[in-house]
């Protein structure tokens, strides 16, 4: 049955390249084929509950290769390291450097504030990073790091220059029931395809737009307990959606890691299962390239939930399994199902019009990190402002769950979201 399953998924992941494959030929029926920012999606490729509308450029060809290193090719060559912030010592930067923030007393763990930099101890929400390769480091928002007293996941798109002083890097944890160290220092999850992962999206938000501790530890419970349930023997899937969300808000659940869970043969087996990452993933990969697709809009049981736009094709290449992985991992979830959407939703989606007012950080001359606050969506927009750079390397955009109340507080700093 594995066998005939896996045929099944090779076949309907040919045709969907076959209808990708003229994407371009094919105008979205009730909406335009092009954005007026820029932007066109393509023909969807289809597994399970997944969609995936690739994204290109309505303008030609993406621009060509650019010059980062990612957080998997750094810490898997060595030239990345991330530790806990009490073994750094004298090494971190006086407090009020730019681009570096002040040190925090660990608020979720009560621990009291230290008297100066070199006397902290290790804390949840702050990891330390060092870029030692000649390449700047590009990070985004949702990859994870296994290792220290716990895993973490990284809260924000930033770039991390060459030969810059060790950082102080904003995580949250994805793994409460451990305070004890693993290892001294962080790689990416080691069974992991190409090294590592992100969390999935529902995640993702609570680390992106909550930016609340508590809210993302729920929101892992919530996910391990959905993937628990997923992989479960048919016959034994008799949790009801009130009864997981119950496993859930108890604890009561296999692993308190969402890396662990995510690591396990069966969970790791159905979320293959739910992406075109097996047998045809450099199928795939070689059309993403043909076609000159520089991002993805993502649908999950039929409702559009998140789009991952980069700057060109290679940097969406080299993220592509990570991505489609946690996007898999979403599509696990027992939430009902819609109809599925067409390009011309896809396109929409890209194309609406958000009214909303901006949030800025990050470090002069090296990058700026834009959050776009708007009625039912965030968009999130990371610019790089190093030497022979000047443009958008990563764009995030999702759709708030059940949040339309959540509106922004008014800001300072306003100007309209970007023209896509």
């Amino acid at each position: 049955m594995k066998n005939a399953g896996r045929i099944g998924l090779a076949a309907a992941l040919v045709f969907a390249l076959a209808a990708f494959q003229h994407g371009n030929e094919v105008k979205a029926a009730g909406g335009p084929a092009e954005s007026e920012g820029g932007y066109r999606v393509l023909a969807p490729i289809e597994s399970g509950n997944l969609l995936l509308f690739p994204v290109v450029r309505s303008g030609g060809k993406a621009s060509g290769e650019t010059p980062f290193i990612t957080l998997d090719e750094g810490i898997r060559s060595g030239e990345v390291e991330v530790t806990e912030a009490g073994k750094v010592g004298g090494l971190v930067r006086p407090r009020g450097t730019i681009g570096v923030p002040p040190y925090q007393y660990d608020r979720f763990r009560g621990a009291p504030e230290p008297q100066n930099e070199n006397s902290r101890g290790d804390q949840v929400n702050t990891l330390v990073l060092v870029n030692h390769s000649k390449r700047p480091l590009l990070l985004l928002a949702g990859e994870i790091v296994t290792g220290g007293k716990q895993d973490r996941v990284i809260a924000k798109d930033r770039i991390v220059p060459v030969d810059a002083d060790p950082i102080d890097l904003s995580v949250f944890c994805i793994e409460p029931g451990r305070w004890t160290e693993s290892s001294p220092t962080f790689g990416a999850a080691a069974k992991a395809p190409a090294n590592g992962f992100m969390v999935q999206p529902a995640v993702r938000e609570q680390a992106m737009v909550a930016k609340d501790q508590q809210q993302v530890w729920n929101s892992v419970r919530g996910a391990i307990a959905q993937m628990e349930v997923a992989a479960a023997p048919s016959a034994s899937r008799t949790v009801t959606a009130g009864s997981m969300a119950n496993i859930a808000s108890s604890g009561n659940i296999g692993t308190s890691s969402y890396a662990k869970e995510m690591e396990s043969s069966a969970v790791s087996e159905k979320v293959d299962e739910a992406a075109p990452v097996i047998e045809a993933r450099e199928q795939v990969l070689a059309k993403l390239r043909d076609e000159h697709a520089i991002g993805v809009v993502v649908a999950v049981r039929g409702e559009i939930v998140w789009a991952d736009l980069f700057t060109d094709t290679d940097l969406l290449s080299r993220y592509w399994t990570k991505l489609v992985r946690s996007y898999a991992a979403e599509s696990l979830t027992e939430h009902g199902t819609n109809a599925a959407p067409n390009m011309a939703d896809a396109q929409h989606y890209l194309d609406a019009p958000a009214s909303g007012r901006e949030d800025s950080e990050g470090d002069v001359g090296v990058y700026r990190y834009s959050e776009f606050h708007s009625r039912g969506t965030e968009t999130f927009v990371l610019e790089s402002l190093l030497p022979g750079t000047g443009y958008e390397v990563h764009i995030s955009k999702m759709k708030l769950r059940g949040a339309e109340e959540r509106v922004a507080k008014p800001l300072s700093n306003v100007r309209p979201l970007p023209q896509w």
